[in-house]
């Protein structure tokens, strides 16, 4: 059995004003770094024998107080990277409104049939992130390994993992730094945890 630990990244000022990010190379903001922080704490008496992250540099940022803390180098992993919003990146969702009406309702009420103009869909996204998990299974069997994403990959391979189409997509909880936990045996998969905020608690309004 392969333990994978998913983690989403800290938060960035895109995260607090909210902006589609996508493939934006946005870092974390102090909150972020603070949530980081947090993350590594709670995993670093963890038996972790690899991380792996997205090559953003939000998920990077994000991991690297954990390899720190573990004394693991953590390598990029192209298929955990965000989802190419296209034309809507960098716009807040009040422009991406009113310059693409139709399909921004579509996009909240049916995440499933939205394909970004020159970007992706979510179909695409849980096909490049299954196939990176596939080979993380393969190399790091009967290992515990920390995957280090974004809140559109770990929400699509979730839905992946309980056999869900990707109409569910709204319904999977995924706060910035939160932890999940995915336990691999072959083809099988089983959520063990979903969306795990405890470790940031302590970080109150006086922190950032």
């Amino acid at each position: 059995m392969t333990r994978l630990i998913l983690v989403r990244h800290g938060e960035t000022e895109w995260n607090r004003v909210e902006r589609f990010r996508g493939r934006m190379d946005i870092e974390l903001n102090e909150r972020g770094r603070l949530q980081a922080q947090a993350v590594a704490s709670r995993l670093s008496t963890w038996r972790i024998e690899a991380i792996y992250s997205s090559p953003l540099k939000r998920a990077l940022q994000t991991a690297q107080p954990l390899a720190k803390a573990c004394r693991r180098e953590t390598s990029h992993l192209e298929g955990m990277t965000d989802i190419d919003y296209g034309a809507w990146a960098g716009h807040s969702p009040e422009e991406v409104a009113a310059q693409h009406s139709d399909l921004y309702q579509t996009w909240l009420e049916a995440p499933h049939l939205v394909q970004f103009p020159e970007g992706e869909g979510l179909e695409q996204v849980r096909s490049r992130a299954g196939m990176a998990v596939e080979q993380v299974c393969t190399v790091h069997a009967e290992e515990t390994v920390v995957l280090v994403s974004h809140m559109v990959v770990n929400r699509a391979l979730i839905c992946a993992v309980l056999g869900l189409d990707n109409s569910s997509f709204w319904k999977i909880g995924q706060d910035n730094a939160a932890i999940s936990i995915v336990d691999a045996q072959g083809d099988e998969y089983r959520l063990v945890l979903l969306n795990d905020t405890c470790h940031l608690v302590a970080l109150s309004e006086t922190d950032l």
